[in-house]
């Protein structure tokens, strides 16, 4: 099977490549990346080595870019990781997260009609259902929940799952949708919340917290998400959307204390800034539907995953030292050079 993973250059995304390859050495993987801010080169470098591994840089929302490497690798099953994805941004410049959340969604689709496809996977986000009451931890989001967003983030992403159900409907494209809660592991872009926190405590610099830090999210291991993205693309229902989430709620301030606890550092490093706009209370998922109907369950408990996360940081300083120095950026142009026999850009 051959599998083009759309933003495989970026925190999830990557480490579904690492899983298929892992898992299913037989298959071919393609990683279309833009190579925008949080996508990193580096990440790739260990897949870069296995001969069923091939990177493409290029922009989803590109129409002729992604048509011609749909002519000329013709895939088997996209599976869509890439989008804009941090929520501040959205909020001082939602136009790109519409550009390539809603457009970019639409060109792959249009690309996967003209082509064909045996699976299209739209990989989305619990925030698409907005918030839940801190009040009422009986409540869960269910695939039946309505969508109700809070950011231009959450819009875009909402919008983009929409489309992915209209293309179903009216063109027959065999498509599902995740919907995942907050990942954390492994190759976590430093401005995110728990790669954040482990690398100012790091330098002993001050930690910030929004609001009063009890904001509540669900925190789900990066592998298990990849596991069960995988199992939803071989033996899910076409048509449907399953959610994804880890049984491991945490308030936000609770995350801050556990990172400071495993790397010996004071709690007064924590400091209250001020909220986000919208900023949602409150992420549950109820993942029954994917546990019932493809046997999948997390498998990570957060005591677990936030140790092997904070001892990876430790282990893979050049990693992140590179992204916040920007050296990053350049890994690209000194792998490839010139070459141009994996570009597909716009004529």
């Amino acid at each position: 099977m051959k599998i083009i993973v759309t933003g495989g250059a970026g925190f999830i995304g990557s480490n579904f490549v690492y899983y298929e390859l892992n898992n299913h050495p037989e298959d071919e993987i393609i990683c279309l990346d833009a190579l925008t801010y949080a996508g990193n080169m580096e990440t790739l470098a260990e897949a870069q080595k296995n001969p069923q591994f091939k990177f493409v840089k290029a922009d989803i929302a590109d129409r002729t870019a992604v048509y011609k490497l749909f002519e000329a690798e013709k895939p088997d099953v996209v599976v869509n990781f890439a989008a804009e994805s941090h929520v501040d941004r959205s909020i001082e410049n939602p136009e790109i997260f519409l550009q390539t959340n809603v457009i970019g969604t639409s060109v792959l689709l249009d690309a996967c009609r003209k082509y064909g496809i045996q699976r299209y996977h739209q990989v989305s986000t619990d925030e698409v259902y907005g918030d839940l009451p801190l009040d009422r931890p009986d409540l869960f989001f269910t695939e039946t929940t309505p969508l109700h967003t809070s950011s231009p983030y959450s819009s875009s992403k909402a919008g983009a799952d929409l489309l992915v159900q209209a293309y179903h409907r009216t063109y027959k494209l065999p498509v599902t949708i995740s919907r995942c809660s907050n990942n954390y592991g492994p190759y976590h872009f430093p401005e995110k919340l728990i790669p954040l926190m482990i690398i100012n405590a790091l330098a002993d610099k001050k930690l910030p917290v929004y609001g009063d830090g009890l904001n509540v999210r669900d925190w789900l291991y990066v592998e298990d998400h990849c596991a069960a993205i995988d199992l939803i693309v071989r033996k899910g229902k076409v048509g449907e959307v399953y959610n994804i989430g880890g049984h491991n709620e945490r308030a936000n301030i609770d995350v801050v204390k556990t990172i400071l606890q495993e790397l010996g550092k004071s709690e007064d490093l924590i400091e209250h800034v001020t909220d986000r706009k919208g900023h949602d209370r409150r992420y549950a998922i109820d993942p029954t539907k994917i546990h019932e109907e493809l046997g999948w369950l997390p498998v990570t408990k957060f005591e677990d995953g936030i140790k092997k996360t904070v001892q990876w940081y430790l282990e893979h300083r050049e990693w992140w030292e590179h992204i916040i120095s920007g050296d990053y950026q350049n890994y690209y142009q000194d792998m490839y050079g010139k070459k141009e026999v994996l570009e597909y850009s716009r004529a």
